[in-house]
């Protein structure tokens, strides 16, 4: 079961957390694990005010029948998060289902630091993508992390520069990493006509932008693929760009032809760094 919106931006209005996944791709996770259904719960204004109690009663026990709980350790619910697992259980006993607590994933920091864990949730794996560290955060979620969007169209001048690029427009709230360059995998999901070369399922190796464009004092920030071995018209279709490692950082240059270079050389160590994938 999960809730939508985010019960941030009903809560507080205006501090929806970024999303590390669509609720499609949500969907599709839980499904490869074997999971038969998924419920997505409509997070409402009347929805928060439901006291633990309530949401028991109506939810778990009237509107889904539970047999069994099954929540993280530090699980809290209804109004004003006044419930938790002790509550949860005391109910369990009394209308007849069990609950199950488990315990959060953690790790240590690093062979040096070994006392010091760091709690693989939400909050952990978003402050990695924000720094630019997709290593860590695919560590934690044990995927890449990943980008959808669809491909539109942007100034046009990576063509001119011989990296035609794929300007990828992700849904409000994404998650985006660090502005620099990256090793990716990029996969047409395949929602619109398919035009050249390109096979929806299949990954391309790819070097993928993410800033202003700032040799060309660009002010929007993008997040532009460009696909190796491949030649397809990509316009209008929705892609997945999964994030394998940062090459560097973004960077002013003092010419396009240092650009080039500098473009050159990304694309290598992208090659690189997935051929070793």
């Amino acid at each position: 079961m999960t809730f939508d919106p985010h019960p941030m931006e009903v809560v507080f209005p205006g501090s929806h957390p970024a999303q590390l996944t669509t609720l499609t791709r949500r969907a599709e996770l839980v499904e490869e694990l074997g999971v038969d259904v998924f419920l997505v719960m409509p997070f409402t204004s009347d929805f928060m005010k439901l006291t633990p109690e309530r949401y028991i009663h109506e939810l778990l026990v009237e509107g889904l029948h539970v047999v069994e709980v099954v929540v993280g350790e530090n699980f809290t619910f209804g109004k004003k998060a006044a419930g938790n697992v002790a509550m949860l259980r005391q109910a369990g006993e009394r209308f007849g289902f069990a609950v199950e607590s488990m315990s959060l994933v953690t790790e240590s920091l690093d062979a040096e630091h070994r006392d010091e864990r760091v709690t693989f949730s939400s909050t952990y794996i978003r402050s990695c993508v924000d720094a630019g560290d997709v290593v860590a955060a695919a560590e934690a979620l044990g995927r890449p992390h990943r980008v959808e969007g669809v491909v539109v169209r942007g100034e046009g001048r990576g063509r001119v520069l011989g990296f035609p690029t794929a300007n990828v427009a992700p849904p409000m709230y994404s998650a985006i990493p660090a502005d620099g360059v990256y090793a990716a995998w990029f996969t047409v999901l395949g929602h619109g006509p398919m035009v050249g070369t390109v096979t929806p399922g299949e990954r391309y190796q790819a070097a993928v932008s993410v800033g202003t464009n700032p040799t060309f004092s660009g002010r929007t920030r993008t997040v532009e693929a460009f696909v190796l071995d491949t030649e397809a018209d990509l316009y209008g279709q929705h892609v997945a760009v999964d994030f394998v490692s940062r090459i560097r950082g973004q960077a002013k240059f003092d010419s396009v032809k240092d650009l080039v270079v500098a473009m050159e050389a990304d694309t290598d160590r992208a090659r690189a760094i997935l051929a070793a994938q």
